[in-house]
């Protein structure tokens, strides 16, 4: 009686887990969020060539 029991809690969670997965939920979160990586640039932008100063740069970026 009481694997019957279990089978049919077991069945029911399988077809939660299924209708669920067709609005999109996923019951397999992960715990923490993926970092988001965005790539900047250290260098400054080159002056325009309208400039009437022009300052040496190096290339050390």
């Amino acid at each position: 009686m009481q694997a019957l029991i279990e089978l049919l809690a077991g069945f029911i969670a399988l077809l939660a887990a299924a209708a669920l997965a067709q609005f999109g939920v996923d019951l397999n979160t992960a715990a923490h969020p993926e970092r988001e990586i965005r790539r900047v640039s250290d260098c400054p932008e080159p002056p325009s060539s309208d400039a009437l100063i022009t300052v040496r740069q190096t290339n050390d970026c």
